[in-house]
């Protein structure tokens, strides 16, 4: 399914899961339909799994937004308690559209805790009492986390059903050019990686000492203390004094502590001169996108770092805002250059950047799918560094092969029902849908234009 296809069923009104492969153009898609929803008088409630996915899309979790937080389950009488705090209840009352990014990485008991919340405050006995529900997100990525036991990925829920979800499978590719690349990663989504596969990988393979001389390329890590230990020893390396930048914030300190989490932007960013750095934030207008690479090449009259990207333009950076937004208006909001050490960063940390270039280090990957995603964060198989790989770096959840088939076929099904639609029934659809949500009449100018 292409992406305009897919946004013409977003737009008529129904419950959606939009997934595809990395590259495939989901945050696109969606942020397309976000500017619909608010250009049609819809403000949508915007939400993902984790604080990185949330600041992506100016949102939060969906732990904060429902009020659930932390907990792994509740009783009845904690459904009643949450749903009783005025805050909730005024904003899951108010809410029409409820987005819910990186779904792969929710389990099913937190989707469950989510619903049954709304479901109280709305006193409406519909999924999510009776929102409109767009999931995104791609189930062979990182897998939930949870606390105490194996987590259930969110589709195996009843509520999933019930929900009686569009399957918008994407299967455009915008990241990776390579066939080479592309062959090896839809081997390993389909769990079938063979010799050849294997081969364009070791063609790739060098030792962590060789990568050192590679420069303004990021090295993605398993783990934490991997990443902080080469950031610090490389920024130690550099001549110079270091100048520090310091985060700013706006707004309730439970909201901008969930912010500060879950920026790529460290809270105190420390730079010296030639310092290797990635963006963490798209430009407004369009200079740098969240994972550019560059090196710092001096500071300006005001102190702002003067980055050299590697197409050769340079320009300072200024401070950009994270903001924490509901119902249109700004919540809570951090400020900070938008930049990061770029020597290390974690897979988990990398999910959603597209990189020119990656030193990787899968020897000790240790969960399904984070080969995969820290893989396909490359554009092609001349940018990759292999340091290391072990047999789990190629593997993918087996429970994801099997209902992959499904949604794929359901995505092929919905896809075929849509195209055999007229531009007449399309309109009228999301007309329809727009007047139930309260929006603005669609104008007769903007048209519908049906994806080829």
């Amino acid at each position: 399914m292409t992406q305009g296809e897919a946004l013409t069923i977003l737009k008529t009104g129904a419950n959606v899961y939009l997934t595809g492969e990395p590259g495939s153009g989901k945050t696109h898609t969606i942020n397309e339909y976000i500017a619909w929803l608010r250009k049609s008088g819809i403000e949508p409630s915007i939400t993902a799994a984790t604080g990185i996915a949330a600041t992506h899309v100016g949102g939060q979790t969906l732990h904060s937004w429902s009020g659930i937080g932390i907990n792994e389950s509740l009783s009845p009488r904690e459904v009643d308690r949450i749903a009783g705090k005025e805050h909730v209840a005024r904003r899951i009352t108010k809410a029409k559209v409820l987005i819910i990014e990186e779904i792969s990485m929710l389990s099913a008991g937190t989707f469950e805790m989510a619903d049954a919340v709304c479901r109280e405050v709305r006193r409406v006995d519909k999924p999510f009492g009776g929102l409109v529900v767009i999931l995104v997100g791609d189930f062979f990525q990182l897998p939930p986390v949870s606390r105490s036991k194996e987590a259930i990925f969110a589709y195996a829920s009843p509520l999933w059903r019930e929900l009686n979800l569009l399957t918008c499978y994407l299967t455009e590719q915008y990241r990776q050019d390579d066939s080479d690349y592309l062959g090896v990663l839809s081997a390993i989504r389909s769990g079938a990686v063979e010799e050849l596969h294997h081969e364009h990988l070791t063609s790739r393979r060098v030792s962590l000492s060789q990568t050192l001389g590679v420069s303004e390329v990021p090295k993605l890590f398993s783990h934490n203390a991997d990443v902080d230990r080469i950031n610090a020893e490389e920024l130690a390396k550099l001549p110079g004094k270091s100048r520090k930048f310091h985060m700013t914030s706006k707004g309730k300190e439970a909201l901008v502590e969930g912010l500060m989490r879950g920026c790529l932007s460290p809270e105190t960013l420390e730079l010296k001169e030639g310092a290797e750095v990635m963006f963490t934030k798209n430009s407004l207008i369009g200079k740098f996108v969240n994972g550019t690479l560059g090196v710092v090449t001096a500071f300006d009259a005001e102190g702002l770092p003067i980055v050299k990207q590697k197409n050769g333009i340079s320009f300072p950076i200024e401070p950009m805002d994270w903001n924490l937004e509901e119902q249109g208006k700004v919540r809570a909001s951090i400020r900070q250059i938008p930049l990061r050490l770029a020597y290390a960063i974690t897979v988990h940390k990398s999910q959603g950047m597209s990189m020119d270039a990656a030193v990787v280090d899968l020897s000790k990957a240790f969960e399904y799918g984070q080969g995969y995603v820290a893989l396909s964060r490359v554009r092609r198989l001349s940018g990759l560094y292999l340091t290391g790989l072990n047999a789990r770096a190629l593997e993918v959840h087996p429970q994801i092969l099997e209902q992959d088939v499904d949604f794929r076929a359901g995505s092929e099904a919905c896809r075929t029902a849509f195209t055999e639609m007229s531009e007449a029934e399309l309109l009228a659809m999301q007309e329809k849908f727009i007047t139930a949500m309260g929006g603005e009449k669609i104008k007769k100018s903007s048209r519908l234009v049906r994806a080829k």
